[in-house]
């Protein structure tokens, strides 16, 4: 028997894959939202044959306006009932602002911001109506900072820590629980594709395997943790900006993303 229905953004690789699989694991039929149409089928029909589940692959571009919409309105045009809400999907870009590329940076507050807020605002009403229901944000250590050289990056991970935390205050006593997952640097594709893997932040052989990331979110979530941030050290490093001086956190900020 299915414990309920799953939807994850950014599900066809790193934290999110990793969260398809824990959810699976732990009876979770899925739906999997990402841009890649045979990855993605690929993906659906080896967690279904592996944990006797249902996975559902639903490609999407979030870097499309229309796209949250579009899901909605798939799922419930088959009556789908979305229980677990894991808004995942998203990207960096590193480089002074001047420099980098504003296309780029513009889809990145679509994907990282505006995607993440319209989704929620879809499912959020059903799970309240029903007494039930479980959201993730995938924010960042990067929330706690303002971050040069990767300023638009960290600014929409600020405002998914705040967004995160403000309706998990308004929901409170609904049966609903928000979740803004917290994690540091973490093993995945994101530094390459965004262009900093040479960075001192990346370069810290200790830093977390993703699946570490997702199963710690997993058991935040469960326990209805409003902000979940894995790792004692990102936990030092996340408190101990809010402690010291706002312009000296910005320039220690600055050194971790320099490449020397």
């Amino acid at each position: 028997m299915s414990r309920g229905t799953a939807l994850i953004t950014g599900a066809s690789r790193g934290i999110g894959l990793d969260f398809a699989h824990v959810l699976a694991e732990h009876g979770y039929d899925l739906v999997l939202v990402a841009r890649s149409d045979d990855e993605l089928d690929r993906i659906a029909t080896a967690l279904a044959e592996q944990h006797n589940i249902a996975a559902i692959p639903l490609p999407a571009v979030l870097r499309d306006p229309a796209a949250p919409d579009l899901i909605w309105a798939a799922l419930t045009g088959q009556h789908i009932a979305i229980d677990i809400l894991i808004n995942n999907a998203g990207f960096g870009l590193g480089g002074p602002f001047t420099r980098t590329d504003g296309t780029r940076e513009l889809e990145m507050i679509q994907v990282n911001v505006t995607a993440l807020t319209a989704l929620t605002k879809r499912f959020l009403p059903s799970m309240i109506a029903r007494g039930h229901g479980r959201i993730v944000n995938l924010a960042s250590t990067a929330a706690f900072q303002p971050g040069p050289l990767m300023a638009v990056y960290y600014a929409t991970k600020a405002y998914v820590l705040s967004f995160t935390e403000a309706v998990a205050e308004e929901v409170r006593n609904t049966g609903v629980t928000i979740t803004a997952l917290c994690p540091g640097p973490t093993r995945t594709d994101f530094a390459r594709a965004a262009g900093v893997r040479e960075v001192r932040l990346f370069r810290n052989p200790a830093i977390m395997s993703s699946r570490d990331v997702a199963e710690y979110g997993y058991a935040a979530m469960m326990r209805g943790t409003r902000v979940a941030i894995p790792g004692t050290i990102n936990r030092l490093v996340a408190f101990g900006n809010r402690l010291v001086p706002r312009r000296l956190a910005t320039m220690l900020a600055r050194k971790a993303q320099e490449s020397r």
